[in-house]
């Protein structure tokens, strides 16, 4: 098992690692919508919250030599679930490819850190 902390990758929030692998399974902890360089400064909307959790998801993974072709299951975690859920989905599904979406679960929270709008974590497969 190996334990990764991505060198210019987003702070982590908590006692975590960025991305946890083992057996060709690369488990990527849930990113917030901040940035390396201001960490807990958030832009302010759902569709700027998802672009950055994506950046920040494709940092981690650019870090390990994977991209977002690799994930096979993703969460996501959405602070206000029916005023954000049709917006998210919009801006989620421009980053995979239409005949490649990963499998996934969408659940509504109380609260995330930094009071964040939106959390996406991932498995990803490592390619043979």
């Amino acid at each position: 098992m190996q334990f990764h902390m991505i060198t210019g990758g987003p702070r982590p929030v908590a006692p975590f690692s960025h991305a946890i692998e083992t057996a060709g399974f690369v488990f990527v902890t849930g990113q917030m919508p901040d940035t390396p360089e201001a960490p807990g400064v958030l832009p302010e909307g759902i569709e700027a919250q998802t672009h950055a959790v994506m950046k920040n998801l494709r940092l981690v993974l650019a870090g390990l030599d994977l991209g977002l072709e690799h994930v096979v299951m993703s969460r996501v975690y959405l602070e206000c679930f029916k005023r954000d859920y049709k917006i998210l989905n919009e801006v989620y599904r421009s980053y995979f490819a239409p005949d490649r979406l990963p499998a996934r679960t969408c659940v509504g929270v109380q609260g995330l850190a930094y009071d964040a709008l939106v959390e996406i974590d991932l498995i990803c497969r490592r390619p043979a």
